[in-house]
């Protein structure tokens, strides 16, 4: 009994909070989302390690994860479109494997632009996941848990943002950074084994076959619709300003004043277990207070945490990045979540589309936004950082005002 059925029709309308197969599928989407997120982050950490190693700029070094990010964005579209059709649970795994694999390639690398280029390969071979994973909870979930089931596959991708980062930057330290990604290669791996075991059966059948010149009709339904647009806008300036505070904290931590070891500015991803209950916490007040309020608001939470870090005081810049990861994993499980209800509800809407659609805006923000934050620190320091990512939150906020004067299809 992990369903329940539309009354007039009897057709299945997905997994009940507390059941089995709720459980089963949300554990297993929370290890695909651990395995994605220590893959794509685990190099976070490493930035400033890989600056000396290498001998280029902060700004420069933040391609070695602008990278994985750029390939991500630039194949989630066509790639989610056309893999959905071959079975969503079938096409995660082999993602999974095969962006774990080539985790295990990367360390192997001769030179920095071996690395990236692996780097960016593995974000092609994980484009698919992201997306399928949001499709898959929002068919596989009754509507009225929707928000906390996706609350907990943002938990996942969170927990796997931390454990990247942090195992990283430990075994970097004893062992140097090509153990740190071979590590990092082989969690995902078990990750990506727990994930097959544990997944129950699809409740809903697989769409039809789409091709390629077959995407166009949807696409064009998703970027007409202003609730979608703005809904992509926010995911591209928050993870733009999120990726910026978290790239380069590290190298304003083992500077003048604070000159902390780089193990110990590494402990700053902690405040990525704030990002755990910030997720689950949003998407369920979201169900109940409504996205339209909860989404500028919490968006507002990480305009104040960036100017709480501004002090060279490292307890007021522990405070301001737990804020700023709050009001940012916050936001994005309210907007990731909508996205699909929406496009559900839109004629000729693909919520698969589109949440691949946000996901292309969330991660083109990562390597675009935190590509050009580095700019802004190498050139005006942590004060010129606050300030292009306070512009950034600004225009989130504006995107999420404006989405309470366009008229909804669902309620808000």
């Amino acid at each position: 009994m992990g369903t329940i059925s539309a009354p007039a029709t009897g057709e299945v309308v997905g997994h009940e909070r507390g059941t089995p197969g709720y459980r089963r599928l949300a554990a297993a989407l929370w290890c695909a989302g651990l395995a994605t997120f220590v893959l794509v982050y685990c190099v976070q950490g490493l930035l400033p390690t890989l600056a000396v190693q290498f001998r280029v700029s902060s700004s420069t070094s933040s391609l070695a994860l602008s990278a994985t990010t750029l390939g991500l964005a630039l194949a989630v579209v066509p790639l989610a479109a056309i893999a959905e059709s071959w079975g969503r649970a079938k096409v995660m795994t082999w993602a999974l494997a095969t962006s774990a694999v080539l985790g295990l390639i990367a360390p192997l690398a001769p030179n920095f632009g071996i690395l990236v280029g692996v780097r960016a390969v593995q974000g092609v071979a994980l484009a698919a996941l992201p997306a399928l994973a949001m499709s898959h909870v929002t068919r596989e979930v009754a509507p009225r848990w929707l928000g906390g089931a996706m609350g907990m596959l943002i938990a996942g991708n969170t927990l796997g943002g931390l454990s990247g980062r942090l195992i990283a930057g430990a075994v970097a330290d004893v062992g140097g950074w090509r153990l740190a990604l071979a590590v990092i290669g082989v969690l995902s791996l078990i990750c990506t084994v727990v994930f097959s075991l544990l997944l129950p059966p699809s409740l809903a059948a697989a769409p039809p076959r789409v091709r390629l010149r077959e995407l166009g009709g949807p696409l064009r339904t998703h970027l007409a619709d202003p609730g979608l647009l703005c809904l992509y806008g926010i995911g591209f300036l928050l993870m733009g300003a999120f990726v910026t505070v978290y790239n380069y904290l590290g190298f304003r931590l083992i500077a003048a004043p604070f000159d902390l070891p780089v193990p110990l500015a590494g402990l700053i991803f902690f405040a990525y277990l704030a990002g755990t209950w910030a997720s689950t916490t949003a998407g369920r007040l979201s169900d109940r207070l409504g996205r339209r309020r909860m989404l500028w608001a919490t968006t507002l939470v990480a305009v104040a945490g960036i100017w709480v870090t501004e002090p060279a005081w490292l307890p007021t810049v522990i405070v301001g990045l737990v804020l700023v990861t709050v009001g940012f994993f916050g936001g994005h499980s309210i907007a990731s979540s909508w996205v699909g209800r929406r496009a559900s509800l839109l004629p000729g809407g693909s919520p698969g589309q589109a949440s691949a659609l946000y996901l292309f805006a969330y991660y083109l923000g990562s390597s675009i936004g935190g590509t050009l934050g580095g700019t802004a620190y190498d050139h005006a320091g942590w004060t010129g950082l606050a300030s292009y990512v306070t512009v950034l939150l600004a225009g989130a906020i504006a995107l999420g005002l404006a989405l309470r004067r366009i008229p909804s299809r669902l309620p808000a």
